[in-house]
């Protein structure tokens, strides 16, 4: 394994996070985590070389990109905000990647509030399940400035069999509304 100099943390280590997370750590890629269990954590860490942090500011020291994959919007905010969130310690120029289904309004603030602190933000969502996470053979959607886009494409690789770029903050999130609206259309029909 040749170990890349990009720094990450993976907050969220639910079916699909853990095995994410798993995946940028085998391919080189310095890794901390944090989830709120803190037993999963510590069962990552025994699976995976890497390392945790107690909280999710502590997690997110010196990494490069940060990447969330937890529940709902009120998660993200749970992990993103407060003086132990992952804003309160993001260093400047880094970026924060969220792979969360959530609302579009969620991405465009989370949008504005990186870009006051001086940091990039893409809006993510993934698909593929729990065995997609898995096999690393994720479909991301992403949403946000092409060229911060460009320079996370290379890590989110590790974990996805294909990556596209929709269009700016927030394109990510409606994209995987329709692809959600697809699916239970394809199963009503099914039905």
């Amino acid at each position: 394994m040749q170990v890349n100099n990009t720094k990450v943390a993976f907050i969220g280590l639910g079916v699909m996070g853990f095995p994410m997370a798993g995946h940028l750590q085998h391919n080189g890629y310095p890794t901390r985590v944090y989830n709120r269990t803190t037993r999963k954590a510590e069962t990552w860490c025994d699976t995976y070389p890497g390392t945790y942090g107690m909280t999710p500011a502590e997690a997110v020291a010196d990494a490069d990109i940060v990447f969330m994959c937890v529940g709902n919007d009120d998660d993200v905010r749970s992990v993103v905000y407060g003086d132990i969130g992952v804003l309160a310690n993001m260093k400047k120029g880094s970026t924060l990647v969220d792979h969360t289904t959530t609302s579009t309004e969620l991405a465009l603030e989370l949008a504005q509030v990186c870009e006051r602190q001086g940091l990039s933000f893409l809006d993510a969502p993934v698909s593929g399940g729990q065995a997609g996470a898995e096999k690393g053979a994720l479909t991301i959607m992403v949403g946000g400035n092409p060229n911060v886009f460009s320079d996370v494409e290379p890590v989110m690789n590790a974990y996805a069999s294909a990556i596209q770029h929709i269009g700016p903050h927030g394109s990510g999130q409606r994209c995987k509304m329709a692809n959600q609206i697809c699916i239970a259309g394809v199963l009503q029909g099914l039905s």
